[in-house]
């Protein structure tokens, strides 16, 4: 066990390690089982309570008995995964409700022909808007959108300065198009999360559903994707990169709707520490049994979402500088 010892974990629950000892003690717990095993024993041994330093061998012994009996007696169970599953249902019972107010609107001219639309949003406000056509456009903080009051011409186009998730009504006849300053996104009917300003060095998209077209502005190229995918163009070196993304996760500002497919526990977890930007460790008692569909709300706090797991199933966790860990509860 090297460097990781008991009176380094002690240290670690009196917030006595330092930020390196904390991230190399997570490390060391994620590389095993029989480190986990290691952590949540010494974890039973610091919440026993203090005996005299002879006594400490007997400690041991009793908090190792107490961690094998729980791994033991938990083992074959099956309600924690089918109590989760009655969380996630419950957790998407949702209210909808988006702002409309506070946002400036107003018009401008284009050209002498065609009259525009401006819609803008200031810092910490979202906006929702239907287009002439119906399709549905969330924008983003900080962001503005341009788009003609009517679609007259042969192609649907908007201008974008920020971020907006789309949600297009298709039309085979008059291609979508999004510009921006980095790139363009063409679509018949689709829907798809679009980031890109005027000096950003990374423009990117990603595809919920349907097929998307994006194109550098600046002869860098035109990919085409499929759901699932981002690309992502750098301003700088003109280089465009398509990866594998839970494109869904990338448009949460927008409904606040954590989608889940086929996942597990620990699915979920990697999820949470994404959304929330924590560290989640589960205990070794604690194993993926049933995978299930569903959209999670998001809650102002992680621990918001911890309650409702707390609530819900026989589960428990602690937090502890950062970095949370779940295990199953005591009976």
């Amino acid at each position: 066990m090297n460097t990781i010892n008991y009176h380094t974990i002690v240290r670690f629950f009196k917030n006595e390690c330092t930020e390196e000892e904390r991230l190399l003690i997570i490390q060391w717990v994620n590389e095993s089982k029989e480190h986990a095993e290691w952590f949540f024993k010494w974890e039973e041994l610091y919440h026993l309570g203090t005996l005299p330093e002879q006594d400490n061998d007997l400690v041991i012994r009793k908090a190792e008995k107490k961690l094998y009996e729980r791994i033991e007696t938990e083992k074959n169970r099956q309600w924690f995964f089918s109590r989760i599953n009655h969380w996630v249902k419950y957790a998407a019972i949702i209210t909808s409700i988006l702002a409309i107010s506070g946002f400036s609107l107003w018009y401008f001219v284009a050209d002498s022909q065609e009259k525009w639309i401006t819609a803008s949003t200031e810092n910490g406000e979202t906006k929702e808007i239907t287009l002439p056509d119906n399709s549905k456009v969330w924008l983003n903080e900080n962001s503005t959108l341009k788009y003609p009051q009517h679609f007259a011409k042969e192609e649907r186009e908007l201008q974008l300065d920020g971020e907006a998730y789309f949600e297009v009504t298709k039309n085979k006849h008059k291609p979508f198009i999004v510009q921006s300053a980095a790139m363009s996104v063409q679509v018949l009917g689709t829907k798809f999360n679009f980031k890109s300003t005027s000096n950003c060095r990374i423009a990117e998209t990603s595809l919920i559903e349907g097929e998307v077209k994006v194109a550098g502005n600046n002869n860098e190229g035109a990919i085409t994707l499929s759901p699932g995918q981002k690309v992502e163009l750098n301003t700088v070196t003109k280089q465009m990169k398509v990866s594998e993304t839970n494109a869904a996760l990338d448009a949460i500002w927008h409904n606040n709707l954590i989608p889940f497919k086929n996942a597990d526990v620990f699915d979920i977890a990697e999820v949470l520490e994404k959304v929330y930007g924590v560290k989640i460790i589960f205990s070794p008692d604690i194993s993926p049994s049933t995978t299930y569909s569903g959209m999670l709300q998001k809650k102002d706090s992680i621990e918001d979402v911890l309650k409702i797991l707390q609530n819900t199933t026989h589960l428990q966790y602690k937090i502890h500088q950062g970095t949370i860990f779940i295990s199953s509860a005591s009976k």
